[in-house]
């Protein structure tokens, strides 16, 4: 067996670029190249509110209505001292006004305003033309991801397509003899979870994943092995991956001139996880256990799949935060526990066993004690990843 810090570098080793191309945007991409401002944004000098327009001058106290202009349209005058103009959220203040008043601070009588705003300065209300972005300014990094607010800034800014990697094509094969499609399963049967939950888990990150079942034997292994090296860029395998009389996935993959980078890793849950590749082609075979398959999917699988798609930093956010309380571990390999953040400190749940799910469901971060690390006092610090949620 080979650490964690170990099977990471070695996945990350073995990480090959998708490539780039221009694609409007979407949710769920990673930038290729650095993204910058065509334009200012604010566009023009705009109306933060619904009121009315003026040059500011302290000493005028009353102004007459002369125009009217929505979000969209432009006023074509100009305005004298003492004039004003009805506008509203949006609408390009005109150069011979620099101020609003809000509507909910006027007092209007035919075309004659005034208004109570004591707190009114010269400029207030109003949005200045490339306040938040100036042309040529960067608005994302090469790696960044487009998700919904660096679209809304990219979109506000006039960009409607940028280069983007390629998203992965996913294939998920899940093996075993004991899975049930009825309502109510025969003796000995089970219902099947890991094909819905990664599927899940994928398309949470944008991915889409073709699910492909696989019975305990040689050559249906074989088979679904070949039909998903064929369209897929990373293959993803869930049981079988152990060292058991019915744990076929390490030999077959030897057998298709498969190269093993690790096979088990010293850690809690996913001991008997497997990556190896097929010349270019990566495979990452996960334990059976539901808990094992989403603990390890979001440690290993979710960073490679970032990695491909040009992430700037791949791995889950982490931080390192007290503990409420003492924990002791056994055994000799580094655990992912299941845990909540709150105030700023660590509260660990409930210690399930990697069939379990049921405590993920809370859990808002893994807590990782890496194997060295077996006594912890209480508000001691320890390492937690934030779950991509």
């Amino acid at each position: 067996m080979i650490s964690v810090e170990e099977a990471k570098a070695l996945l990350m080793s073995k990480v090959y670029r998708l490539p780039a191309e221009g694609k409007p945007l979407r949710s769920g991409g990673y930038a290729a190249k650095e993204v910058f401002a065509p334009h200012d944004h604010p566009l023009f000098d705009c109306s933060a509110v619904d009121g009315y327009a003026f040059a500011f001058d302290a000493d005028v106290k009353e102004w007459s209505v002369v125009g009217e202009v929505p979000a969209g349209r432009v006023f074509s005058g100009e305005l004298k001292p003492g004039e004003c103009l009805r506008i509203f959220t949006g609408a390009l203040v005109p150069a011979s006004a620099d101020t609003v008043v809000m509507q909910e601070f006027v007092q209007r009588e035919g075309d004659r305003v005034t208004h109570t705003d004591v707190k009114l300065k010269a400029g207030g209300n109003v949005r200045k033309k490339g306040e938040q972005v100036r042309a040529g300014d960067r608005l994302l990094e090469a790696g960044a991801r487009l998700d919904a607010v660096a679209i809304g800034l990219l979109a506000s800014c006039g960009i409607r397509e940028v280069a983007q990697y390629v998203t992965p094509r996913v294939a998920v094969i899940v093996t075993g003899d004991e899975f049930s499609a009825d309502a109510t399963p025969a003796p000995g049967r089970i219902f099947s979870s890991n094909d819905v939950m990664l599927l899940a888990a994928l398309t949470e990150q944008g991915i889409h994943g073709e699910l492909l079942h696989a019975k305990d034997s040689t050559d249906a292994l074989l088979g679904a092995f070949g039909k998903a090296s064929v369209n897929a860029d990373l293959v993803i395998t869930t049981g079988g991956a152990s060292v058991g009389d019915h744990d076929l996935i390490k030999p077959v993959l030897e057998a298709m001139g498969a190269t093993i980078h690790f096979h088990g890793v010293a850690q809690k849950p996913g001991k008997p996880m497997l990556f190896t590749s097929i010349g270019e082609k990566p495979i990452v075979a996960l334990p059976g256990n539901p808990r094992a398959v989403m603990i390890l999917f979001w440690e290993f699988v979710l960073p490679f799949l970032r990695a491909m798609q040009g992430a700037r930093d791949p791995w889950l956010r982490t931080e390192h935060l007290p503990i409420m309380h003492a924990v002791t571990l056994k055994g000799d390999r580094a655990e992912f526990r299941a845990a909540q953040v709150k105030d700023g400190r660590v509260t660990l749940l409930a210690d399930e066993g990697s069939h379990m799910l049921r405590s993920l469901v809370d859990a808002d971060v893994l807590a990782y004690f890496p194997a060295t690390m077996r006594t912890v006092n209480t508000n001691e610090t320890v390492e937690v990843h934030h779950l991509p949620r």
